[in-house]
């Protein structure tokens, strides 16, 4: 479940109260539970220095292992115990954890980590009334007060009391946030232990009360639909639809009821309902960047509820965005065959590859995909951006074509990228009358909701004109909109500089090229183009030393090149005088002039194409 402010608070205050036990780094999840060998460091000393920096460095496979062997040099040391317990939990080496969590409360009772935890084990065994006393146990404040009285709950339900279980959810009480999540897990819980009449009136009333969030949604459509509601199940996936078009999940719902198909319920056991509070939290909180509990929660939820595929698919998503692409791919590729969701998983498979520097497996691996689902948009488009990723501007511009044949005359907003992935293709293949229609496409369906994308479009265009010295005065009144959208982006400042250099106003021209470089220091082409901007100004000296940085960042080929040329020769004199707007220079009769646009950054949210809860 998303959450709104209050969740988010609520969030964060665990994140204050795990941080006590927290290596300094957020630790990185895997999904495995065996630890991988390390050879351990010959002291204490070593392996906690060696565990520290695994952590710092997001390995909580290493983190857990080292910790451990410090653990076994100090085991009367609670602080190594705690560290080596929330690594291994992150980690998902759960069997270890839970022996950890056992050792902790046995020193100190009151470690609300640790009895979570091993509540959630009772659980899993069955063995409900345990459970509940470790809940009761899992600390105080508002985190834990919401987690362990939906959970005690569930463990209320698990033993088939229904009416204690209601009495527990029932003192969630307060802001709209807890109201929320109250009648949603009471509604699932009426639904499990057989009182239908409960069940309506409370799944109901979470959905009047939140009907932005998807699993709130889907299972009050799913309840509808077994009671033979249909057409209200409809109606609530169909008004969903229209915030968050196209979700699988809501396809596939919608696909299955037009069909005469029926749902399944949202949760069938007290163990799955368990796993689906510690997800809706882990997912709150991995919308605000609160890593490291939503990655404990959504450990411990896919420890009771494994074919849980949003909460694979939200640690995937978390994994990525900790720019662990490898790890990421290991828990894409768990989301089960049958979940609609799977397809989706396919795509960012794909994607990482070509991330992770593996751009044939990626091509193979999206093809694969678009061949087995040649109508779904989402995969011909994710082939695409690896081919043009890949340099293959030719293929990606057809690819993107069959794309845009399935979405007909008349493109929805949110299709904009998909005009501006082919207008760039086109545009890199030295087509540029079928790039500029694109480009004017994607400019006239971005969202004026979305100002940072809208700029890089304008980026994109206006740079193409000033680079091919037409349009000037309309791509100077792009380019100064695009600034003004997203006046911390290098990319597009470096751009506003560069049309400035080509009308021969070079004090402009610096002044915007080293605002540039002040945003993005390490571009080899915003360096360059600020040493031809200090040549022009008579800074020659300083101009070389621009131009010997460009070439150590590392640029293209056929730019580093160029480069060369300029530092031993410099840029050739000009032919003619500087021109203006109004004048605007003549390629021919520059032929010195530089030539290729910069690559764009990407629009914000293109390369995302999950779906989450």
């Amino acid at each position: 479940m998303n959450g709104n402010a209050a969740t988010r608070r609520t969030l964060s205050a665990l994140a204050l109260c795990l941080a006590a036990t927290l290596p300094v780094q957020a630790a990185q999840p895997r999904e495995s539970t065996p630890l991988p060998e390390f050879e351990p460091a010959e002291s204490l000393e070593g392996n906690f220095l060696a565990a520290y920096i695994a952590g710092a460095s997001k390995d909580t496979a290493a983190a857990a292992s080292f910790y451990r062997e410090a653990v076994k040099a100090d085991p009367r040391n609670t602080e190594l115990l705690e560290r080596a317990f929330v690594s291994l939990l992150a980690d998902g080496a759960l069997p270890d954890a839970f022996r950890a969590a056992e050792r902790l409360t046995s020193r100190d009772g009151t470690n609300g980590l640790a009895q979570l935890a091993l509540g959630v084990r009772q659980i899993k065994a069955g063995q409900f009334a345990q459970a509940r006393q470790n809940f009761a146990r899992s600390g105080r404040g508002a985190a834990a007060d919401l987690t362990a009285t939906l959970l005690t709950a569930w463990a209320f339900a698990g033993a088939g009391d229904g009416k204690r279980a209601q009495e527990t959810i029932n003192k969630l009480k307060g802001e709209r946030t807890y109201n929320t999540f109250r009648d949603y897990h009471a509604g699932l819980i009426a639904a499990l232990t057989g009182d239908q009449a409960e069940a309506e009136r409370r799944l109901k009333a979470a959905y009047d009360g939140d009907r932005n969030t998807l699993r709130v949604v889907d299972a009050y459509a799913r309840f509808e639909a077994q009671a033979g509601r249909t057409d209200l199940a409809i109606q609530a996936y169909s008004d969903f639809d229209k915030l968050l078009p196209r979700h699988p999940i809501v396809r596939d719902a919608l696909n299955r009821l037009k069909e005469g198909k029926p749902l399944t319920r949202l949760v069938t056991t007290a163990q799955e309902g368990a796993g689906e509070v510690l997800y809706g939290l882990g997912s709150a909180g991995s919308t605000q960047g609160d890593e490291l509990p939503a990655v404990v929660y959504l450990r411990l939820a896919l420890y009771l509820a494994p074919e849980h595929a949003l909460a694979r698919l939200t640690l995937a998503d978390i994994l990525d965005r900790m720019k662990q692409p490898e790890r990421a791919n290991e828990a894409y590729a768990q989301i089960p065959t049958s979940s609609p969701l799977r397809l989706n998983a396919d795509v960012q498979i794909g994607l990482n590859l070509e991330q992770m520097g593996k751009g044939d497996e990626a091509l193979q691996h999206l093809d694969a995909a678009m061949k087995a689902h040649p109508n779904d948009i989402d995969v011909i488009t994710a082939l695409g951006n690896v081919q043009r990723s890949r340099k293959k501007y030719e293929e990606a511009a057809e690819t993107y074509s069959r794309a845009i044949a399935l979405i007909g005359d008349q493109p929805a907003s949110n299709f904009w990228t998909t005009f501006y992935f082919r207008g760039t293709a086109y545009e890199r293949a030295k087509q540029w009358a079928k790039a500029e229609a694109d480009l004017k496409k994607a400019l006239e369906l971005v969202p004026p909701s979305q100002p940072g994308a809208r700029a890089q479009v304008l980026n994109y265009l206006a740079y193409s004109w000033v680079d091919q010295n037409i349009n000037i005065d309309e791509a100077f009144t792009m380019l100064k909109q695009a600034v003004d959208a997203s006046p911390r982006d290098g990319m597009i400042i470096d751009s506003l500089g560069w049309a400035y250099f080509r009308l021969g106003r070079w004090d402009d021209a610096m002044r915007e090229l080293e605002k540039a470089i002040e945003l993005k220091p390490g571009d080899p082409t915003i360096n360059d183009h600020l040493g031809d901007a200090y040549w022009r100004a008579g800074r020659r000296l300083e101009g070389k030393f621009q131009w010997q940085h460009a070439k150590d960042l590392n640029p293209e080929p056929e730019e580093l090149e160029k480069i060369n040329a300029k530092l031993k020769d410099g840029l050739p004199e000009l032919d003619k005088p500087a021109a203006t707007a109004e004048n605007p220079p003549d390629a021919k009769a520059n032929p010195e002039l530089p030539k290729g646009a910069p690559a764009p950054s990407e629009p914000p949210g293109a390369a995302d194409k999950k779906s989450g809860g």
